[in-house]
């Protein structure tokens, strides 16, 4: 059973705010009724984001027997809120920081890996979800309300899966190239793929995509 520590809980919590109110900002562009209409979308595709995201890393590190915790990361916070006005969302709320005296590469990164790789199949099923339920928008507000939230939730996944998979300091990349760059390389291009499909053609233009697909 995965369980939080009671700062592992807090710091969950203060990162899920700023992350909502960074990408709820980044998407209404200055304009505030904008905005308090996008932040409850934004928040619902933050916190399962976020959270399926730990949880990953979480169960990975378990399973090899180490005990995991997320820690907020103060100055990143205030980078992620800061790059909010300028339309990119630098996300670098916090990290995983797994408890070991000694870890192998490898070991070290399956366990970062399992972050993205988390927001990557998110990404997916939130597109699969709302191309699924696109034709039966007209028929309930609910059901729209869901495909919006399925389809920023596959914007955000993919953006959060490629953020943390470049090979940066304090990123998952950095880990998970130094074990292995094959993996590196394959799981980065599919995530890449789908954040320039997210901002080159759009979520909504996607699910139309995949429905003329089906229909063919």
């Amino acid at each position: 059973m995965i369980t939080f520590t009671r700062n592992e809980k807090r710091d969950l919590i203060i990162a899920f705010v700023v992350l909502s109110i960074s990408f709820a900002i980044s998407n209404a562009q200055s304009n505030v009724h904008t905005f308090i209409s996008v932040l409850p979308i934004v928040m619902v595709g933050v916190a399962i984001g976020s959270l399926v995201r730990e949880l990953g890393q979480k169960f990975v590190a378990m399973k090899y027997g180490y005990q995991a915790e997320f820690k907020a990361w103060p100055l990143g916070l205030l980078i992620t809120f800061a790059s909010a006005f300028i339309g990119i969302v630098f996300s670098l709320p916090g990290s995983v920081y797994t408890y070991a005296d000694n870890i192998s590469d490898e070991i070290n990164g399956r366990i970062a890996v399992a972050g993205p790789m988390a927001n990557m199949v998110l990404a997916l099923i939130s597109i699969a979800i709302a191309a699924l339920i696109f034709p039966l928008k007209p028929y309930s507000n609910i059901i729209t309300l869901i495909y919006l939230i399925c389809t920023v939730g596959f914007s955000v996944n993919s953006f959060l899966a490629t953020f943390n998979l470049l090979p940066f300091y304090t990123l998952d990349g950095v880990k998970v190239l130094k074990w292995n760059a094959k993996i590196w390389i394959v799981i980065f291009a599919i995530v890449l793929i789908m954040l320039l499909m997210s901002i080159g053609i759009g979520a909504e233009n996607m699910v139309q995509l995949i429905i003329d697909g089906i229909s063919i």
